[in-house]
């Protein structure tokens, strides 16, 4: 008959007294990475929704990279289509200068 071989008496390989300390200190920088990747997706699919850049959003919403290919994506590849209305919009409120009205 054949034993099936038990570790010391509940000893487990692959446990470690530093397991937990280790976990209470890498806990925030999880959180941290984890709200910063969900902010940062989101402004960039949201850009990308938007703008009407379905490949960008299928990409952006598929690979998860900690935020680096949406920072990429709003950098060098979001439209300009966005950018030039906001520069549109922001020069219609600002007056026009008469420059005949000059003395």
């Amino acid at each position: 008959m054949r034993r099936m071989y038990t570790y010391m008496h509940g000893f487990s390989p692959f446990y470690s007294p530093f397991a937990p300390a280790l976990m209470l200190a890498v806990l925030p920088f999880l959180v941290l990475a984890a709200i910063w990747t969900i902010a940062i997706k989101g402004y960039a699919l949201w850009h990308a929704a938007r703008n009407g850049q379905k490949e960008w959003f299928i990409a952006l919403l598929i690979i998860n990279t900690l935020g680096i290919l949406e920072i990429v994506y709003l950098v060098w590849f979001r439209s300009d289509k966005q950018k030039n209305s906001h520069h549109s919009a922001q020069a219609a409120h600002t007056p026009a200068r008469d420059s005949s009205a000059q003395a």
